[in-house]
């Protein structure tokens, strides 16, 4: 008789995890390493440190140590909302009439509504450890800036955050939120910076990309004294905080004897899909197990269906180092009618490596069908989804279909990364049936692509 799993799975603050893992130290091929856009030589600690908070250098370059301690303070702020539930979706099952059980690691159980919290703080933490009086950032749907302002109010840092113009339009209370915890908030582009300006000379109009935001970031952070930049996805670091999010799934699963088929996250930087996914990677890649992974992007900003495995720039304004992966170009930029936070051209390079080895596959898919799935997941299992984490709940229901079709009663998990309670403006879009889905045409991404950086691999 099979065991009884209940709805939501909970561990004990004793079974949180008390270490983050480097998935670099199990890859047999490690992630390019940044490089100088000047000649292209790799980046070495001394360099990175007027940009990055020193510690956090040190954990982006490390390819070795499998396993890095969670310091105090940051495990003290972890237990006010971790660890987090995996809960069994029961009700969705049902409402598929499928076979497939159907799990998803639920990371909205915070004030910033998203999985970005467990990062922030590490860097904040970082940040004032070295003596900081703030930091700058980017973002995209508001999440990460959210988590930041959050994490900087605790550890008394001044916060500055570019968010993207769109996005800041679309999501005022998002904004609102990180002004509540004591955030600067400007929309990027913007003519408060040097790039910001040169931006929008050659793009007029523009509702903005992850990519400006960074430029306007980082410029911020080199000119001001006493600040370092940080973000929330694409780097290695970032990746590592977030690992805690799929340690906490393998413990909870382990509980009940429950072996995944299939894990599945949503794709934009990379933090989120990364973070759950790549401890179960480490087991694969360590020979002691198999299982499937799936990437969602959307089809309006596809870099890794469409886009090409090369060395490029991490912002629209070519000031950032170089990071090898997969790209459509630092001067793409996606549709304003994107409703997502998945807005960045490029992705993680140790994701990057890892797809380009065959670790894993990637899905794009359309933001209509998106918010098909976040609606029909809402009205069951009663959390509105935001729509980043809704590319993976898509999947899942496409897959689950499959297992109905064959009679597979495969285990499916998925990242649940945040709610979507700040995207109504999306949600009424598609209720109105004024959504559509806008996708890149060849020409478009080739023009972008065109503009790559010439770098000879060393």
């Amino acid at each position: 008789m099979e065991k009884k799993i209940p709805y939501k799975i909970y561990l004990s603050e004793e079974e949180m995890p008390t270490k983050w893992y480097n998935v670099r130290a199990d890859m047999p091929t490690k992630p390019a390493p940044l490089i100088s856009p000047a000649d292209g030589h790799a980046l070495t600690l001394e360099e990175m440190n007027p940009i990055f908070c020193e510690e956090l250098n040190k954990q982006e370059l490390d390819n070795d140590t499998k396993y890095f301690d969670i310091p105090q303070e940051v495990l003290d702020f972890y237990r006010m909302y971790r660890p987090s539930p995996l809960v069994r979706a029961y009700f969705l099952e049902k409402e598929l009439g499928t076979p497939a059980k159907i799990y998803y690691k639920f990371e909205g159980n915070n004030t910033s509504g998203s999985h970005k919290l467990n990062s922030s703080i590490a860097q904040a933490y970082y940040a004032k450890k070295q003596g900081l009086k703030g930091v700058t950032t980017e973002t995209g749907a508001g999440q990460w800036g959210t988590a930041l302002s959050m994490a900087c109010s605790y550890f008394k840092l001044d916060c500055k955050v570019f968010m993207v113009k769109v996005s800041y339009e679309q999501k005022p209370f998002r904004r609102e939120v990180m002004r509540t915890y004591g955030a600067d908030v400007t929309p990027s582009p913007s003519l408060t910076t040097e790039v910001g300006k040169r931006i929008l000379a050659n793009h007029p109009g523009t509702g903005g990309s992850l990519g400006c935001a960074i430029s306007e970031a980082v410029e911020a952070a080199v000119t001001t004294p006493g600040y370092r930049y940080v973000l929330g996805s694409v780097l290695n670091q970032v990746l590592l905080h977030q690992t805690v999010i799929g340690q906490e799934v393998q413990a909870a699963l382990k509980k009940y004897d429950i072996k995944p088929d299939i894990l599945i996250g949503c794709l934009g930087g990379g933090s989120n899909f990364g973070g759950f996914a790549t401890p179960f990677m480490g087991e694969v890649l360590r020979g002691e197990a198999d299982y499937k992974f799936i990437g969602v992007e959307p089809a309006s900003c596809p870099s890794f269906t469409r886009g090409k495995f090369a060395y490029d720039f991490c912002d629209t304004g070519m000031i950032c180092p170089l990071a090898k992966m997969y790209t459509l170009g630092s001067q793409f930029m996606p549709s304003a009618n994107h409703a997502g936070g998945l807005r960045f051209h490029g992705i993680s390079p140790i994701l990057a490596q890892l797809y380009h080895d065959g670790i894993f596959e990637a899905r794009a898919v359309e933001q209509t069908a998106v918010f098909e799935a976040a609606e029909r997941f809402a009205r069951v299992e009663g959390i509105l989804p935001a729509p980043e984490s809704s590319h993976a709940i898509r999947v899942a229901i496409d897959e689950a279909l499959k297992c109905k079709e064959t009679g597979e009663a495969k285990t499916i998990v998925f990242n649940l990364s945040g709610t979507g309670y700040f995207d109504m403006v999306a949600y009424q879009q598609y209720n109105d049936g004024t959504m559509s889905d806008v996708i890149p045409s060849d020409e478009a991404i080739a023009e972008s692509l065109a503009k790559l950086p010439v770098v000879e691999e060393k």
